[in-house]
């Protein structure tokens, strides 16, 4: 089953439920998908693609709920939390750090990297080769940990 129609299901299913929560998640990763499908490239999205999007719609509303709650604004950062969690059911279970670890360091090896000026090829081929599985950040400082 596809990423829409896995959200079509879920969309109904909070229909019927009337979990309002749930339907503002699913209608935004559905509308995201839509625009991403129609920005002009043509190409329908790969899996990839569609991971990087959720990450994306995942990270966004953490990084809300991080102002809101800087503001004691309690009341805003709940319903943006419970739309993160939402959205990241459809999300394939993240690498914890000590396996990223052990990617990065297979990579570097295998490339033969050797500073930071090796940085950029690093960091293309494990984001590829991990893509959807856990965040550019977490990456980036193992990347930058090694190679120093």
């Amino acid at each position: 089953m596809s990423l829409q129609d896995s959200i079509m299901v879920a969309i109904k299913s909070a229909m019927k439920s009337k979990n309002t929560v749930a339907l503002t998640a699913l209608r935004s990763v559905k509308s995201a998908i839509l625009i991403a499908q129609t920005s002009g490239s043509g190409s329908i999205m790969s899996e990839e693609d569609e991971f990087r999007l959720l990450q994306k719609l995942v990270k966004q509303r953490h990084d809300s709920a991080k102002i809101f709650s800087e503001q004691n604004r309690s009341d805003l950062a709940e319903p943006e939390l419970a739309e993160a969690e939402v959205i990241s059911r459809f999300l394939p279970q993240m690498l914890d750090v000590s396996e990223v670890e052990k990617v990065v360091v297979d990579t570097i090896t295998l490339l033969g990297a050797s500073g930071m000026k090796d940085m950029g090829r690093v960091m293309g081929v494990v984001s590829k080769s991990l893509a959807g599985k856990t965040d550019g950040k977490t990456i980036s400082t193992l990347v930058k940990a090694k190679l120093s």
